[in-house]
Parts: C-alpha cells; structure tokens; sequence
C-alpha cells in the first residue's frame, strides 16, 4: 500500500513556475508602483521600499549562496541610481519621465543578455516549462547543450522569449516618456500605470507564441524522442 507524501509528491503550481521571475522583476516593480500611486510616497521613498526585495536577493546569492542574480542586482542597481538623481529633480514632467527609468534599464540589459547569448529572461521562463519534471529537465539540458537535433531552434526560441520582454518593456518607456511631455500631468499619472499593464500583457501573449509554446512542444518532443532510444527491459526467464 502506497502513502501520499504530501508536498514530496506535489507538482509545482503556477506560482511555483512564474516566482523567479515574480520576485526578481514583478515585486520590485509592482511595489515601487504601490508605494508611489496607491500610498502616496514620494519618489524617493517608493524607490527605497521597492529596493528591499532585491538588495534582500543580491547579498543573499552572493553570501549564501556563492552566486550572483543579474535581474535582483539590476533592479538594485536601477533603484539606487533613481535615488541618487531623486535630489536633483523638481519638474513633475521630469519626475513622470523618470518613473520609466526602471524598466528602461531593465529592458536594455535584456537586449544586450540577447546579443552576448545569456538571455537573463531564462531563469523566469525555465520553471514554467520544465514544472519540476526529471525527465523535462533532462530534455531542456540536451537542447540547451547542442547534444540534441532540434538544440539550434530551441536556442532560437529562447533569444527570442527575452528580445519580445526586452523591446516591449523598451516600448513601454519610450511611450511613457513621450506622454510626459505631451499628454496632462493628471492625466499621466494613471495612464503611465496602463501602458506597463499593456506592455506586459502584450509581453505576455508574444513571448507565448513566439517562444514559450514552440519551447514546450520541443521539450516534450525530446523528452518523447529520449524514451524510445532507451532500450526495452530484459523480460524475466
């Protein structure tokens, strides 16, 4: 008789899936917003907060775990650069530009991930498609390391996830910018919280077609194509 183990059984959720990328760029973003929009704080303030994640993630993966987070150090880096410039600014226009500063940044260092082959949009989609499975999790190794037939357009695919997060996000702030000068400061200020929302709803569904749906059909592919190599048990004499 078999028992359920509880947790040791359980697949991974959606949330489970999506968390490195909700703690490295979601939270950091989306408190920064909160604390701006809905609690009234000034810029400086908002920043600050919005920093704890991050700064929190960096100094973790650098003392605990001997490793680096290029998104939690950017956004680290992102925010205390906004911070420092926060003193010098006065024109609410400018201040409503600068509110795009973040994921400018963001999307700029995605691009340049993109160019020099380690697209950092990766380690937010990975998890969602592997789900915590041995044998998917093997098939993504093979694909990532050139040992398997269909690793170049897989390759391709994953260039192609972070250069869609990259330009929309790019989009976002160039929109943003231009809508600070040009459109009411009242009217901007909810408006500029619109066109994030749009941006990463468009993210969302072009990054879904381009890349995350041909990745999970090649992932299950490999993963299929790995089981039939494998040669069949010995029967009992």
């Amino acid at each position: 008789m078999t028992k359920n183990t509880g947790n040791q059984d359980r697949q991974p959720g959606a949330l489970d899936n999506f968390k490195p990328l909700l703690i490295d760029v979601a939270v950091p973003l989306g408190s920064y917003y909160l604390f701006k929009d809905a609690f009234g704080m000034s810029t400086f303030a908002a920043l600050a907060w919005s920093s704890v994640v991050p700064a929190v993630r960096t100094v973790w993966g650098l003392v605990k775990e001997r490793t680096t987070n290029a998104l939690a150090g950017l956004i680290l880096v992102v925010n205390v650069v906004s911070l420092l410039l926060s003193f010098v600014s006065g024109d609410p226009r400018l201040m409503l530009a600068k509110d795009s500063g973040v994921s400018s940044t963001v999307a700029i260092a995605i691009l340049f991930s993109v160019r020099f082959g380690k697209p950092m949009m990766t380690a937010g989609m990975k998890p969602f498609l592997v789900k915590g499975d041995a044998a998917k999790e093997a098939a993504w190794q093979r694909l990532m390391s050139g040992s398997a037939a269909g690793s170049a357009a897989f390759r391709s695919r994953e260039r192609a996830f972070s250069l869609v997060w990259g330009l929309a996000l790019l989009a976002e702030c160039v929109v943003r910018a231009v809508g600070a000068y040009t459109i009411p400061v009242d009217t901007m200020v909810w408006l500029g919280s619109v066109i994030l929302v749009a941006a990463m709803a468009i993210g969302v569904v072009v990054s879904g077609g381009l890349a995350v749906g041909p990745m999970e059909r090649m992932l299950a592919a490999e993963v299929e194509a790995c089981r039939t190599e494998q040669p069949a048990p010995a029967l009992a004499a």
